[in-house]
């Protein structure tokens, strides 16, 4: 069956998880070095420098990303990266195709990127992915309005899976671990500068108001979720998260 092309101007769930539902992340540098490719790949010209590393979190929260002593024209977005959320072993991204073919070419890259790096790093060969990235039109409103906190509520599995039962109880502690979660777009929705070069968050942000909007109404969003409504979005297994 031929895979629909992703079409230029609509809104994607893209998400994929380890093979053998292996870890993908290992070290606090593996968590890095994907961000740094989520921004670095997200461009129509080619990758000024693939060996850069990111070692200092504070740089990677501020432009530029590459070395400074680089100087670079100002990025041709293939895709508009309105949020993300990194786990163990998969992660989650909601984007916007700004141009065509801008999906498969970004994830193209951001996948052979990765996987070199990880392969080099820990001495393996082969595919680090369980295939090729699963890709979900979010082509409902309401799907659009609850998405992005779905998203941003994925870390609870590591200290609360009961979340997705809806059996939270304690609010305030999931809220916390949730904003001082390092690896993911929430902080900076919420007015916590983490990687904010990384995402382009206007859209949802106006969709909100403001970031105090934003904040709010993620937080009623914890105590009333309705995940049957994203039930289309999250039907695949890729929740599980791998003791290292």
């Amino acid at each position: 069956m031929t895979r629909k092309k992703p079409s230029t101007g609509e809104i994607y769930h893209l998400y994929n998880r380890g093979v053998e539902k292996r870890n993908i992340f290992l070290t606090d540098s593996d968590y890095f070095r994907f961000i740094h490719d989520l921004f670095e790949f997200n461009d129509r010209e080619a990758v000024l420098n693939l060996t850069y590393h990111i070692k200092n979190a504070r740089e990677v929260g501020t432009m530029p990303l590459t070395p400074r002593k680089i100087e670079r024209q100002p990025r041709k977005l293939l895709v508009e990266l309105m949020s993300f959320c990194l786990m163990p072993n998969h992660f989650h991204l909601l984007v916007r195709q700004k141009v065509d073919n801008g999906i498969s070419l970004f994830m193209q890259k951001l996948g052979t990127g990765y996987t070199v790096y990880f392969n080099k790093i820990y001495k393996r060969v082969g595919s680090l992915f369980q295939g090729t990235y699963k890709t979900k039109l979010v082509k409902d409103e309401s799907h659009l309005l609850h998405l992005p906190y779905y998203i941003h509520t994925n870390p609870l599995d590591l200290v609360m899976p009961e979340w997705r039962e809806k059996e939270i109880k304690d609010y305030k502690r999931a809220f916390r671990f949730l904003e001082s979660y390092r690896w993911s777009s929430f902080p900076d929705y919420i007015g916590k500068r983490n990687f904010p070069s990384v995402t382009q968050r206007n859209f949802l942000l106006q969709m909100s108001g403001n970031e105090e909007n934003y904040k709010r109404e993620f937080a009623a969003w914890l105590k009333n979720m309705n995940l049957e409504s994203l039930e289309p979005f999250t039907l695949e297994p890729i929740i599980e998260v791998k003791p290292q």
